[in-house]
């Protein structure tokens, strides 16, 4: 058991840095850029995601065969639930079981010997969406313990025996979910994420590399932070790179230069978040052109591809909780769950 419980932790890790890195383009089989089948891209793509769910509470990866619960995959749907404003008895049971202790610990420790700060701000964020408290989850004060990471120059830090994996996302994370508290976004924090802007005004996935390089996911998840922490012209400057590497077909490529659902969702929600209404319409397009239609099997209709190719279920959950965001450009800070329905929208195909 402690074995698996160590590999668990390490690959739940592994996709919190890697959460943002996949692959898209275009197939046959998807929706025409219009609408699917009478209901909106978005609902649709929140309905299928919702009917993933494993009894009804949870998504999983896949990994050397075994099947994991991936905690922050689910808050992805989470906030794919309230972008789309459905599914809303599945995003109660989905933090339902986020937040169940045992569930809740092995995703942001114990508090004690470990203590992730992405985990952590993560499930705050999502808390915050719901409705609820993130000051007593379970008798857990995630606020404290968020603040509690926070190192002097700034950065929110992971306090672990498996080193520290804190990173871009996990400091956006950070600002997004204490700009609601009362004390507000930390002035210090929001300083750190600023400076670690490369030179041509995007962020990169890791700071404090020896070469700068520009990440789409991270760039787009940085700017809606700054924007809440009061930095507006560092956001600029990282949606101005945004712009600038906007392919033709309006969607975005990951850092191995492939375009891809997942970025292309995460910087239309950036983009249409920071008043750049044309370039979210154009990313729209591009996300529209990877959603599954009638022409796809009956189990995959309303999903957003992986690749556009053969569609892969394997990849498709946190494709298409990502491009959810980006069909909306419900920016995280503006994310609510109050007036969702219950319901999980299906195309009406023939």
């Amino acid at each position: 058991m402690a074995v698996r419980l160590s590999r668990h932790r390490l690959l739940a890790l592994l996709c919190g840095v890697l959460t943002a890195l996949t692959l898209a383009t275009p197939a046959s089989a998807h929706v025409s850029p219009t609408s699917p089948a009478g209901v909106g891209r978005s609902e649709a793509a929140a309905g299928w995601l919702a009917r993933q769910l494993v009894d009804g509470e949870r998504l999983e990866v896949v990994f050397d065969g075994v099947a994991y619960p991936d905690q922050g995959l689910t808050l992805d749907a989470v906030f794919a639930f309230a972008a789309a404003g459905v599914a809303d008895d599945p995003e109660a049971r989905a933090l339902a079981w986020v937040t169940r202790p045992d569930i809740r610990d092995t995703y942001v420790g114990d508090g004690t010997t470990e203590a992730y700060a992405g985990a952590t701000a993560k499930l705050a964020l999502a808390v915050q969406v719901r409705g609820g408290d993130p000051t007593d989850v379970g008798g857990v004060d995630l606020i404290a313990r968020l603040r509690s990471l926070q190192a002097p120059s700034g950065r929110f830090t992971d306090r672990s025996a498996y080193g520290d994996y804190s990173n871009t996302f996990s400091q956006s994370f950070a600002l997004l979910a204490l700009d609601s508290t009362s004390q507000g976004t930390p002035p210090a924090a929001a300083a750190w994420l600023a400076g670690t802007r490369c030179p041509d005004g995007g962020y990169p996935a890791l700071p404090a590399q020896p070469v700068c390089t520009s990440d789409v996911d991270a760039t787009a998840l940085a700017v809606q932070a700054l924007r809440v922490a009061g930095r507006p012209t560092d956001a600029t400057a990282g949606l101005h790179w945004l712009l600038s590497v906007q392919r033709a077909d309006g969607g975005f490529a990951n850092a191995a230069g492939t375009p891809n659902a997942n970025s292309t969702g995460l910087a239309a929600q950036a983009l249409r978040d920071g008043h750049r209404p044309l370039a979210w319409a154009r990313a729209r397009a591009f996300l529209a052109g990877l959603q599954v239609g009638c022409a796809g099997a009956p189990a995959d209709r309303g999903a957003v591809d992986f690749d556009g190719g053969t569609f892969d279920p394997g990849t498709a959950a946190r494709a298409t909780g990502q491009a959810v965001l980006g069909l909306t450009g419900t920016g995280y800070a503006r994310l609510s769950a109050a007036g969702a329905t219950p319901g999980t929208p299906a195309p009406a195909c023939p």
